[in-house]
């Protein structure tokens, strides 16, 4: 497996080159003036479609707006508002929350782009159970538009097809399931395999029922969800009000210039700020991926706009709000940069040199600083720094931190006497030995001196960090029990939406008579990502990254090539409404849009 994953990782670092990020933001640029700033629309009468206003029962489609939205938005508000932002914050610092800001803006006019493109082209052979998405438009608009280049369709439906499954399989599955056994097991001890079990029989009962029980269900769970999220973030950042201004002019400042190192935070550039900024919030909100347009493809209405605007709705809310809420709580509780240690190692702890590379010389698990028992399993690290190469010594040793400092991690594991030990990784230090690190007041390191003791680190990963930020940030073990349900809500929810997906690309590739199959591989799949196969934030972060990148690749060509048919038909729709020619009624109550009436 770990070469699997190695592998993986060449491939999205390909995927994920600067010129690819560069290009998604001005594909969302030129939408964004194309559309003359469609993001104002979205805000304005996005609201009003999804309140009902516009709803009319004859209308081709399974679902209504507001549970397009939702079932749209319980795959994006998932585990990446959680564990994504606090995976950003720890890699890329501070200014990667700038970066996923820009995407979040420039992506509510990739989305409604993309889904306005889909429903044009939805398949409504059936009015009751439409089909759709990327995979539609290229077939349906190639014959239309460019009869000669039918075939050719075909075939870039079917690689879009193939990308939307390995999305699936990896971001809109695996990497839920991984993060909620990773918080359950840290907070509760419950073994990753039962939390595995759970979930597969959890979801498993919904997606059997198909889009309208998705909808159901996705438009209960949804509101509550994000409404109980939302009420805890401002609670803590209420509670650490003063510390608002300076953290959002700490995300501005560090977008542009390099993070400096402090305790647990090796440092960040510029350029990995935004690298792992815009990764986590494409993950996140899932602009240009192609994967929104299925769900609103069920909506039910007559006018292929007036849903693509309804769908510009969701990067705000996914990454403008519920991600910077996650952010300012991970930063203000401090916890993204800790500078005292879960624990002190021994003075005189050292780098030796062992198989693989260096390692801490001490292995004995110290006591916590606050007395609390340690668990086997749980993930810990040092800070050292790796010397230069002599023959170039201004350029780093780690071009992701721009400095010489790397962690180490270990984990904690009980020999034969049942004494508690740490099982250190190696690092790689080609130019000697690396040298560990203590810190002063400030955060500054310096190297250890024989009398120094050694801060060891808790090493927190995804979701488990954030609430460790809400404990932090309280007083209170708000994250122990808050952030447990909100990832298991927020994780059933992404996963039922993309299981949906991909059954839409099982039916669209081989027929609806292997969707059952598919359904049995995406549930043992859940169990297959809380084992031990799927190690760390790390491996599990390499395969989101490639799924996402991926399906980004094959569908951003398609948005550009049937961006202009798009366009003239979203600025007649808005023609349209200016002059009143749409019929406009009372919005509905929330009990009938819940329920679909």
């Amino acid at each position: 497996m770990a070469k699997l994953i190695e592998a993986f990782g060449i491939i999205e670092g390909l995927l994920w080159h600067d010129y690819v990020l560069y290009t998604i933001l001005i594909v969302g640029v030129l939408f964004t003036i194309w559309s003359g700033f469609g993001q104002f629309r979205a805000l304005t009468h996005g609201v009003q479609v999804v309140r009902g206003k516009f709803d009319h029962a004859d209308d081709p489609g399974a679902i209504n707006h507001f549970q397009a939205l939702s079932a749209a938005l319980s795959a994006t508000v998932g585990l990446g508002n959680i564990g994504g932002v606090a995976l950003a914050i720890s890699l890329g610092g501070p200014g990667a929350v700038f970066w996923m800001w820009i995407v979040g803006f420039f992506g509510m006019a990739i989305k409604m782009t993309e889904v306005s493109m889909a429903m044009l082209y939805r398949n409504t052979d059936d009015r009751e159970n439409p089909e759709g998405g990327p995979m539609w438009v290229a077939e349906k608009g190639f014959r239309e538009l460019f009869p000669g280049l039918a075939r050719f369709g075909v075939f870039l439906a079917g690689i879009f097809v193939v990308t939307l499954l390995i999305s699936t399989a990896t971001g809109g599955n695996m990497y839920q399931a991984w993060n909620v056994a990773e918080i359950t097991h840290s907070y509760f001890h419950i073994d990753k395999i039962v939390t595995g079990v759970i979930l597969a029989v959890v979801v498993g009962a919904v997606i059997i029922g198909g889009i309208k029980r998705i909808g159901n269900v996705a438009g209960k769970i949804v509101p509550v969800m994000c409404g109980m999220y939302f009420v805890a973030a401002v609670v803590v950042i209420f509670m650490n009000i003063g510390q608002v201004p300076a953290l959002l002019s700490m995300i501005v400042s560090y977008a542009f210039s390099p993070g400096d190192a402090a305790g647990a935070f090796v440092g960040g550039t510029a350029g990995y700020a935004f690298l792992w900024g815009m990764k986590r919030a494409l993950f996140s909100n899932e602009a240009g991926q192609g994967s929104a347009p299925i769900a609103h493809s069920a909506a039910r209405t007559d006018e292929p706009v007036r849903e693509g605007v309804v769908a510009g709705l969701e990067p705000f809310i996914d990454t403008i709000v519920v991600c910077t809420l996650t952010a300012l709580v991970i930063l203000s509780s401090g916890i993204w940069n800790r500078t005292d240690g879960e624990a002190h190692l021994p003075a005189g702890t050292v780098m030796v040199e062992s198989e693989g590379g260096w390692k801490p010389s001490e292995v004995v698990l110290p006591a916590r600083v606050d007395e609390s028992p340690w668990n086997t399993g749980e993930k810990v690290f040092v800070i050292a720094e790796v010397p230069a190469n002599p023959e170039n010594a201004n350029v780093p040793m780690n071009a992701d931190s721009g400095n010489n400092l790397v962690r180490v991690g270990g984990e904690v594991i009980e020999d034969e006497n049942s004494v508690q030990k740490v099982k250190w990784e190696a690092v790689k230090s080609p130019h000697g030995a690396p040298l560990i690190q203590v810190f002063d007041e400030n955060g500054v390191s310096r190297a250890a001196s024989s009398e120094d003791v050694v801060m060891l680190f808790d090493d927190y990963q995804g979701a488990t960090l954030t609430a460790q930020a809400f404990d932090r940030g309280t007083g209170m073990p708000l994250g122990m029990y808050l952030v447990t349900v909100a990832a298991w809500l927020f994780a059933i929810s992404t996963m039922i939406s993309w299981s949906y997906y991909g059954e839409q690309g099982v039916a669209y590739l081989v027929g609806r008579k292997f969707v059952m199959l598919y359904k049995i591989i995406f549930c043992a799949l859940i169990v297959v990502a809380c084992t031990p196969l799927l190690p760390n934030d790390k491996a599990v972060g390499t395969l989101t990254g490639f799924g996402t990148g991926v399906m980004l690749f094959a569908n951003i060509p398609i948005m550009l090539i049937f961006g202009a048919v798009t366009m003239k038909r979203y600025h007649e729709y808005m023609g349209k409404l200016k002059r009143g020619e749409f019929h406009e009624h009372a919005a509905r109550s929330i009990h009938d849009l819940t329920d679909g009436d």
